[in-house]
C-alpha cells in the first residue's frame, strides 16, 4: 500500500512539474505566433496633424494629413527665396520622416539633374521646415508609436 501512495504522489508530482512548465511553452508559442501575425510593413494609425483629428474614416483622414503636409511644404518652398530654371521640372520629390516622439525630418527624395546646383539651398530650406513644421502626431502600430516614411510631390512655381 505504501509503495502505491508513494508511486502515486510520485506520478502526481512528476505531473503536476509538466504542466506548470508548459504554460511557459505555450506562452512562447503564442507569443510567436502573434508577433508571425503581425504585418510590420503597415502601421495601424497612419500621421496625423490636429486639422485632421476630427475626420473617423480612416482614408479620409490619411488623404488629409498628405494633402496637409504637401501644400504646407509648397506653399513655404514657393514663398522662399529659392530660384532658379524650372522650365522642366515642376514638381519635387520630398521625403518626410515622423519620429515616434512627433519630430519631422524633410529631405529631397530624388534630386533632378536641373537641380543638381540647388541641392545645397532645398537641404536648408527643409531643414528649417523640420524645425519648424507644425506638430505631427506619430504613426501607431498596436498603440504604440512609430517611425514612418513618405513621399510627397511639392509643387514649384515655375519662373
Amino acid at each position: 500500500m505504501k509503495k502505491f501512495i508513494l508511486s502515486f504522489f510520485f506520478a502526481t508530482a512528476l505531473i503536476g512539474c509538466q504542466t506548470k512548465s508548459n504554460p511557459r511553452m505555450d506562452e512562447e508559442i503564442m507569443l510567436k505566433e502573434e508577433l508571425d501575425k503581425i504585418d510590420w510593413t503597415k502601421v495601424d494609425t497612419y500621421p496625423t496633424v490636429d486639422l485632421c483629428d476630427t475626420i473617423t474614416d480612416i482614408q479620409l483622414k490619411k488623404e488629409c494629413f498628405f494633402d496637409y503636409v504637401t501644400q504646407n511644404l509648397q506653399v513655404r518652398l514657393n514663398q522662399d527665396t529659392i530660384t532658379g530654371n524650372f522650365d522642366n521640372l515642376d514638381t519635387l520629390k520630398i521625403l518626410v520622416t515622423v519620429q515616434p516622439d512627433s519630430k519631422v525630418k524633410f529631405q529631397l527624395y530624388e534630386i533632378p539633374d536641373s537641380l543638381q546646383g540647388m541641392t545645397k539651398a532645398i537641404d536648408e530650406f527643409l531643414q528649417r521646415q523640420s524645425k519648424d513644421f507644425s506638430v505631427v502626431h506619430p504613426a501607431l502600430k498596436r498603440g504604440v508609436p512609430v517611425k514612418s516614411q513618405f513621399v510627397v510631390p511639392v509643387q514649384l512655381n515655375k519662373q
